[in-house]
């Protein structure tokens, strides 16, 4: 503009300017507005989403505590199907998972638990059910299906709990060699139950440290 020597060359030129890109200029107004309130609108979607899932995995753990099973299965569902998206949708399916273990239906059970592996919103929630369903499939005796499930990469904080199954899985097997250096493994990067790890590692003939 100031290449302009008068004011009314250079009311021109901002006339100019205006007529060419004025409507650009709007629609990145409107745009950034748009997706300042996109986002909030978002946030409070998520926010609402969220409250409401919370106040129905409330219920569900009520009806748990109160042995209405039917009732917990019918909110955990509810959770799934409504609020998928939502972390309370894989507290569901992990109590759904652990409610079906208790009345036999371990098929469903591993579906639930499949299903948290696939959809929990959260990494850690995702290595917790992948964790349920490597014992699981322990107890169900699908060592193949086991051994697949351990070749997948782990996250740290959970290195030492899939150790153990690792070592489990080559017990089973009658692999006792590889069962105590996968329980010496666990034991160096930490488990919740250290005591019933080292149970396992003197089973199989191993050396348990002193601290």
């Amino acid at each position: 503009m100031s290449t302009y020597q008068t004011d009314e060359e250079q009311v021109e030129a901002i006339k100019r300017w205006w007529k060419e890109n004025g409507k650009s200029v709007i629609g990145g107004i409107v745009l950034g507005f748009a997706v300042i309130g996109g986002w909030q609108g978002w946030q409070g979607y998520q926010q609402n989403q969220g409250e409401a899932a919370s106040m129905i995995f409330d219920t569900m753990r009520q009806a748990i505590r109160n042995g209405q099973q039917d009732q917990a299965i019918n909110d955990g569902k509810r959770l799934i199907g409504e609020y998928s998206g939502t972390a309370y949708a894989s507290f569901a399916a992990l109590e759904l998972a652990r409610l079906s273990y208790g009345r036999g239906e371990k098929a469903a059970a591993r579906n639930h638990l499949q299903w948290v592996t696939e959809s929990a919103p959260d990494v850690s929630l995702k290595e917790l059910a992948r964790l349920r369903l490597g014992r699981l499939l322990l107890d169900m005796n699908e060592l193949d299906a086991l051994k697949k499930l351990l070749a997948e990469p782990v996250d740290p904080a959970f290195a030492g709990e899939f150790a153990v199954l690792r070592g489990d899985l080559a017990h089973t097997r009658g692999d006792a060699d590889a069962a105590r250096q996968a329980y010496q493994d666990a034991l160096l990067k930490g488990v919740e139950d250290e005591r019933v790890l080292r149970m396992k590692l003197v089973d199989v003939g191993g050396q348990v440290p002193t601290s």
